[in-house]
């Protein structure tokens, strides 16, 4: 069964850099898994993908050594378990608010005794059933990692106990939302954005848990680094597939 490379990385107090993956051609998730990266992460909160796409995705991803982050939208927990069949390592839940709810993140997500998640064996995250289901639900819960997101100002308030939560291994902030939540869409390096970070952090290094972000430039990276993250999320593939083109045609600008 698959080794989680993020859990390692963090195992040995490094940062893990990710990246955001919206094309839904196996081409480009099978080049990508064979770069510098070290998660992918597939966001089925905010598009059209569907479960089987994904698992497209996540299948072409093995060809390189890269994990698979996988957002399903807030409630979702049936369909966790759908992404986790298919190959996520992560699941990265949106808009958690309570340590209530974090814990039926955990309880969909990990196998017993940690959760109650359903038991299948024949998905992708077992080799389509080529390990003993005792060793395949024991590698499952060590292997999958759970991120819970801090998006709301009532999820900031609730940070310190839904970080405490067992099962939890990483604390996720993010700015979009946040800063349009309080009236400040797309602020996000205003100087309360990056204290909500900061006290997300915080909060999430008392517990002992990663804390992790998305990051815009190098400057914001070091500045989240130095706050202690250590699960980044860097660029996303049609923000740098316009920015490559834009750059390719301004130097043919006198072409025109």
């Amino acid at each position: 069964m698959k080794q989680s490379r993020v859990k390692e990385i963090w195992n040995n107090g490094r940062v893990a850099l990710g990246t955001l993956v919206k094309s839904i051609d196996p081409v480009h998730t099978e080049a990508l898994s064979q770069m510098a990266i070290d998660f992918l992460w597939y966001d089925l909160e905010h598009s059209d993908k569907s479960a089987e796409t994904f698992s497209n995705l996540a299948r072409a991803s093995r060809v390189g050594s890269v994990d698979v982050l996988a957002r399903p939208a807030r409630w979702e927990y049936m369909r966790m378990g759908r992404l986790l069949e298919a190959g996520a390592n992560g699941i990265l839940y949106p808009r958690c608010e309570s340590a209530e709810e974090a814990r039926e993140v955990v309880r969909w997500s990990k196998f017993h005794p940690q959760g109650e998640r359903g038991f299948d064996g024949g998905g992708a995250d077992n080799n389509y059933g080529s390990y003993p289901a005792n060793d395949y639900t024991k590698a499952a819960n060590d292997n999958t990692w759970i991120v819970a997101q801090i998006e709301s100002p009532k999820a900031l308030e609730n940070v310190a106990e839904i970080a405490e939560v067992d099962g939890i291994d990483c604390v996720f902030f993010g700015p979009g939302d946040y800063s349009a939540l309080t009236g400040r869409p797309g602020d996000i390096k205003g100087e309360a954005t990056l204290e909500a970070a900061r006290r997300t952090a915080e909060a999430t290094l008392a517990a002992g848990k990663v804390f992790g972000t998305l990051v815009f430039e190098k400057d914001h990276a070091e500045f989240m680094k130095d706050l202690g993250a250590r699960m980044l999320v860097v660029g996303a593939d049609i923000v740098l597939y316009k920015e490559a083109y834009a750059s390719l045609l301004d130097s043919y600008s006198d072409f025109r």
